[in-house]
């Protein structure tokens, strides 16, 4: 990389967090899934899951690739404590919609950016939600559709779930799966330019 401004890497086998950081203007030189168990821990609660799966995305791409800015993030779906997991079966998106209809719940998302000296930061975001009362029908019809697959909580807000939303307060873009301000926020307070960018110095 001599003669090069360090890697921008995206420690992420999401399609939408990379989808989410071009729209914000930010093109990673690479995408690299970390690969982790991402199994809660004993009594581990929501915000604290997302916060040590972000951290430990971005740990295991830095050691892999060092010298370079490495962004991670986590998207954690709870009920109360509950986290809700993201589905493999129908049956699990199912319960997971029967468990959100009619009520409140939470996501938690976490960031975390490591630069090319090893200094890493974190911001955690809260997204609050609430679903109108989904009938039988809704759900089967929402769970047929497949959207749910690979989505913590098994739905998909910028998909067909975002007309089962009456509420949300926080970030939008953090339920997608990546909150815009938080991580531009990030990246430019830990001195990360893009390449071609004046706006700075």
């Amino acid at each position: 990389m001599a003669g090069k401004d360090p890697t921008l890497i995206l420690a992420s086998a999401s399609p939408r967090r990379l989808a989410l950081l071009r729209q914000a203007g930010y093109e990673p030189d690479l995408v690299e899934a970390a690969d982790i168990d991402e199994a809660a821990l004993p009594k581990e609660l929501p915000r604290a899951l997302a916060r040590r799966l972000a951290s430990e995305k971005a740990r295991a791409i830095a050691e892999r690739r060092p010298a370079t800015w490495v962004l991670a993030a986590d998207t954690v779906v709870a009920c109360g404590r509950r986290v809700l997991p993201k589905p493999a079966t129908e049956e699990t998106a199912r319960d997971c919609l029967a468990l959100l209809s009619g009520r409140r719940h939470r996501v938690f998302g976490s960031v975390h950016v490591i630069d090319p000296a090893g200094n890493g930061r974190a911001r955690d975001v809260v997204t609050a939600v609430a679903f109108k009362r989904l009938s039988r029908g809704e759900i089967e019809d929402y769970v047929s559709g497949g959207e749910w697959r690979d989505k913590a909580g098994g739905y998909a807000i910028q998909g067909r779930a975002g007309a089962f939303v009456r509420f949300l307060g926080g970030s939008y873009f953090n339920v997608v799966g990546l909150p815009l301000y938080e991580t531009v926020s990030l990246l430019e307070g830990m001195g990360y330019r893009r390449p071609g960018d004046r706006s700075v110095g």
